[in-house]
């Protein structure tokens, strides 16, 4: 997998460095031949993050344009290498994005550099493409703990979106939203609250009031006013939530039922994970309430069963489908939701024979 290099056989004013920390590298990855590290610690944790994936592709993307070819052949040579980057910029963000929804930010962080590097290469060093890396990086070192780091990064963020007039309100949404999570790990959640309801300004902007990208701010918010002791606050934002993730289920299964397919996978691993945790979490916090709401945890239930059977796993399928059956038995007989239930279960319970 690696073999140690002698910087002596490096051509006069090379150096070679490690991938991860930039430091003089001692070993090279045996099939890429292109990429280097300082210790056999930092190959395998790149490894596992990144470089498994794209080992092959750095191969294309650093080999040279043959000798001695014309003019056009050297652009086309160079025009299929920055497509090469482009894709190798799109998996990099997808694995760092993965990552950080399986909250292993450890792993987040070669994944992102990747992604940094190259969009650098393609895009330039001041380029509003270039603020994803950024953010994806501050939410690995807010989830490490490492809260200057991450206060680093999202300056970088925050100068190149000031430096981009227009701006997507995409791009300012996930700024806002990183920001907040920063301030709320830093204790200072009055100016956490700001970033968020800036957040859901962008994304409701940009994807509508009632979507769950906005709900994703409003259950931010909620974690904030549940530390600043406001229960009743966090409360109606979670209800709000909850509201927007199961209509947003419910028409899924409804544009399926009326095509009369088999449900395909609605949403990514790293969109999955995410959703589940904040479901969870959600019917987690109703069912250790004081004032628990059966009609919400009925609801809470019955969106983690349609999401686990657009995502074609029908054994959680069926899991929170019996869940959500055994919360409905104290609600009234009329339920809009009983026959639901029941046909997701059946469905779930068909494709586990």
């Amino acid at each position: 997998m690696s073999f140690t290099i002698n910087p002596l056989a490096n051509p006069k004013g090379v150096k070679k460095l490690c991938e991860l920390c930039q430091k003089p590298a001692q070993l090279k990855c045996t099939q890429c031949l292109v990429t280097f590290y300082c210790d056999p610690d930092h190959q395998l944790t790149d490894w596992i993050s990144i470089h498994e994936k794209v080992c092959p592709l750095l191969v294309s993307i650093h080999a040279p344009a043959p000798f001695g070819t014309l003019g056009t052949d050297q652009d086309h040579h160079h025009k299929e290498r920055v497509k090469k980057q482009e894709y190798l910029i799109e998996i990099a963000h997808l694995e760092a994005q993965r990552w950080v929804s399986k909250k292993r930010f450890q792993d987040v962080l070669p994944a992102a550099l990747l992604f940094l590097r190259c969009a650098m290469q393609v895009y330039g060093t001041c380029a509003v493409e270039l603020v994803p890396a950024y953010l994806l990086l501050a939410q690995a070192n807010i989830g490490l703990g490492s809260l200057s780091q991450a206060h680093e990064y999202l300056s970088k963020a925050e100068w190149t979106v000031m430096k981009t007039p227009g701006c997507s309100h995409t791009v300012l949404h996930q700024l806002h939203r990183t920001l907040g999570r920063l301030h709320a790990a830093m204790g200072k959640y009055t100016s956490a609250l700001t970033h968020f309801a800036n957040d859901v300004y962008y994304a409701s902007e940009m994807f509508g009031l009632d979507s769950t990208v906005t709900s994703g701010g409003y259950f931010l918010m909620a974690d904030v006013f549940l530390k600043q002791n406001k229960p009743d606050v966090a409360l109606s934002l979670y209800a709000e939530v909850a509201s927007s993730w199961h209509s947003h289920l419910c028409k899924l299964m409804d544009d399926i039922s009326r095509s009369g397919t088999q449900p395909e996978e609605c949403f990514d691993e790293a969109q999955c994970v995410e959703a589940d945790q904040m479901l969870r979490c959600l019917l987690e916090f109703e069912e250790q309430s004081v004032k628990p709401r059966p009609d919400q945890s009925v609801m809470l239930a019955h969106s983690l069963a349609i999401l686990w059977l657009l995502c074609n796993n029908y054994t959680k399928a069926l899991e929170y489908g019996k869940k959500a059956e055994v919360l409905i038995q104290g609600l009234s007989e009329q339920n809009r939701l009983r026959e639901s239930i029941q046909n997701l279960i059946q469905h779930a319970e068909k494709h586990l024979e």
